[in-house]
């Protein structure tokens, strides 16, 4: 694969996170919204202390809805931020590292995917995996989860 090839494949992995980032950002406003709804609706019942359960139930729900998508929009902010544009010779952020069939995209964490029939972990620079694979060059070994893999190309 040349590097233009490279580039634009690392591009369309970057758009296939900001895709998924979006659609979770999507879900999680949604959950807000129903959770202050919910939270409208309670009526103050004869029994006092269930209509203020329920609806401290549902404002902990928005809470933690609130977090999450805060916690998507920083992956969002840190997935535009990665440079794709340059081919690296080493794991570094913005690099595909590619181990047979399997390849890592240090850009963001968004787990396992399955893009073009290939499966890419999507790690987090942050991600102790991406610590074990930083700086290594193609024709270095990984050892994690009781496997070996052999680096086949770094870009």
């Amino acid at each position: 694969m040349e590097n233009p090839e490279r580039i634009a494949y690392k591009r369309h992995l970057r758009q296939f996170g900001l895709t998924l980032i979006g659609i979770r950002i999507t879900a999680a406003r949604e959950a807000i919204n129903q959770a202050q709804e919910a939270a409208n609706q309670e009526g103050k019942s004869s029994a006092g202390d269930k209509y203020e359960t329920g609806r401290a139930m549902n404002h902990l729900q928005k809470d933690m809805f609130s977090r999450q998508l805060a916690e998507y929009t920083k992956e969002q902010a840190a997935l535009h931020a990665v440079n794709v544009e340059t081919c690296y010779p080493a794991a570094v952020t913005g690099a595909l590292i590619e181990c047979g069939d399997l390849a890592f995209f240090m850009a963001a964490g968004l787990g396992k995917q399955v893009i073009d029939g290939k499966t890419v972990l999507f790690l987090s620079p942050q991600a102790p995996l991406a610590s074990l694979l930083l700086h290594k060059k193609k024709g270095d070994t990984l050892s994690f989860a009781n496997s070996t893999y052999t680096i086949s190309d770094v870009y």
